[in-house]
């Protein structure tokens, strides 16, 4: 009998499993992990719906990985089984690589690292337990496979990544302006010259994503309220290594007390495969009673929800307005600037929703031509899409408690 499991996913419906390697891999410890790691970190404090996991999210990405390479297939683009597996595997793990709240924390825990060197430390040392079973996926992943259109499928302007993320945290937010027809992109994906592609008739449908991709964004992703909890997030993990203040998590101390990079983590890796949301949650309540106040105060606000006060603006912040601010929460906490800088802070946000500088989607015409989206004479389709968008921001205490 073939071997075949089915999983219930809220977005799709049945997500099928038919590779007893994937079934391994999902059932792997280091997969098993993102469960307890959250896909949108604290965007929970306003769309209460949000507490989907990046497990969801990778399986997501999966099925739409299957699903297109099956559209693929079916247009005679040449696809072995062999890579179809390894293609699903890439797709599947490209997310594994992240640490507790996701990008919330990611270049806090450990420095100048991102999730997607972690998730190949890691792949790797999957791939020695099965056995180098998974080269090709890794091949895949690194963009080191001569199908590049392979590559382009997990990582792209036009990946299945962005396609679930998007569907996914559309719909447990509710913001619906994130939805995409992301069933009709897929029906209109091709591949030409090696190159990924999307057939004519798909160009409507792009020009949604590429929208609804903006909305979510400004919307959600960096959506004031949750910028500044995640924000406030950081500065409780900067002000406990400061103070060296001590987790029950014996995970979390190791990373709070040592400064890792990638060229370091390997040694480590069964640590960082231990350390999840709940490690940091847990002892970010036990820090509420911590003797440090400004710590303390973080932890409590956090817990509770008493949030600093954000303010976006299209310039730069007045460094008048941040001195008095600065000012004012010394003075009513009896703490000194190098205190206050936890509760008073500036920064800035920016997102660039194309980039048709270093990548590209392409259209592929039915006279064989092939046309940037960018170049596609269409008024949903103009240069302010392709424009970076800064905000400036100064988070701010205004709620002030009793510590």
């Amino acid at each position: 009998m073939a071997f075949r499991k089915i999983i219930n996913d809220p977005v799709y419906g049945f997500i099928t499993i038919d590779d007893p390697l994937i079934y391994k891999i999902i059932s792997h410890p280091y997969y098993q992990r993102l469960r307890r790691i959250h896909q949108m970190a604290l965007a929970q404090f306003v769309y209460p719906g949000a507490v989907h996991t990046r497990f969801h999210h990778s399986l997501g990405a999966y099925h739409l990985m299957w699903n297109a390479l099956n559209e693929l297939k079916s247009k005679g683009i040449s696809i072995s089984e062999n890579e179809e597996q390894a293609a699903k595997i890439a797709i599947l793990l490209h997310d594994i690589g992240h640490g507790p709240y996701s990008h919330a924390l990611e270049h806090t825990l450990i420095k100048d690292t991102n999730h997607e060197e972690i998730s190949l430390l890691m792949m790797k040392k999957m791939n020695a337990g099965f056995d180098g079973e998974m080269q090709m996926a890794i091949d895949i992943f690194t963009n080191n496979y001569s199908k590049r259109f392979l590559h382009q499928l997990l990582s792209g302007q036009l990946d299945v990544d962005r396609m679930d993320y998007l569907i996914r945290d559309s719909f447990f937010t509710g913001v619906t302006e994130g939805v995409i027809g992301y069933d009709r992109i897929i029906k209109m994906l091709t591949v030409h010259e090696g190159e990924l592609m999307i057939e004519e008739k798909g160009i409507h449908s792009i020009e949604k994503f590429l929208v609804s991709r903006r909305f979510m964004y400004w919307q959600v992703y960096l959506h004031k309220t949750v910028l500044c909890a995640e924000k406030m997030l950081v500065k409780i993990i900067e002000r406990a290594r400061e103070v060296n203040a001590l987790s029950l998590s014996h995970v979390l101390n190791i990373f709070l007390n040592n400064d890792y990079d990638v060229k370091r983590m390997e040694e480590h890796l069964d640590d960082f495969c231990s350390l999840d949301d709940y490690d940091v949650l847990f002892s970010i309540k036990t820090w509420m009673r911590h003797p440090d106040k400004i710590l303390s105060l973080l932890c409590k606000r956090l817990i509770n929800r008493y949030l600093l006060k954000v303010v976006y603006s299209a310039h730069p912040i007045a460094e008048k307005l941040l001195q008095e601010k600065t000012k004012e929460t010394m003075d009513h906490y009896h703490i000194n600037k190098e205190q206050a800088r936890y509760l008073v802070f500036t920064g800035e946000s920016e997102i660039k929703t194309y980039n048709n500088k270093t990548e590209h989607i392409h259209i592929l015409f039915k006279n064989g031509s092939v046309r940037d989206i960018s170049e596609v004479d269409n008024p949903l389709i103009n240069q302010s899409l392709f424009a970076t968008v800064k905000k400036f921001y100064i988070c701010f205490d205004n709620t002030q408690i009793t510590v």
